[in-house]
């Protein structure tokens, strides 16, 4: 069985909502045991579904489907953890 871990302590918005979304998103697209504590999602399962190049690109596609490219990115922070970092915005000199 594999694990995946998104962390999405960065994440700002309507915190609360937006985890609850996180968590139903990743159990509807990769059909495995969704557990959420805190800011922290975890994903349980096995098969191609839990790659995790396929969970990066899905929590992409949440962000996306929120719009909320702009402001946040997914990287890997460590073995089997995924993580929403803000984006660095460079303010345009006038």
């Amino acid at each position: 069985m594999v694990e995946m871990k998104v962390d999405a302590s960065e994440l700002k918005g309507d915190e609360a909502k937006l985890f609850e979304k996180l968590a139903d998103f990743l159990k509807d697209k990769t059909g495995g045991d969704v557990a959420s504590d805190g800011k922290t999602v975890t994903v349980k399962g096995e098969g191609a579904a839990l790659a995790k190049k396929y969970v990066r690109v899905t929590v992409k596609k949440f962000l996306h489907k929120h719009e909320l490219t702009e402001l946040f990115k997914v990287i890997v922070s460590e073995e089997n953890t995924l993580k929403i970092k803000e984006r660095k915005i460079n303010e345009e000199e006038d």
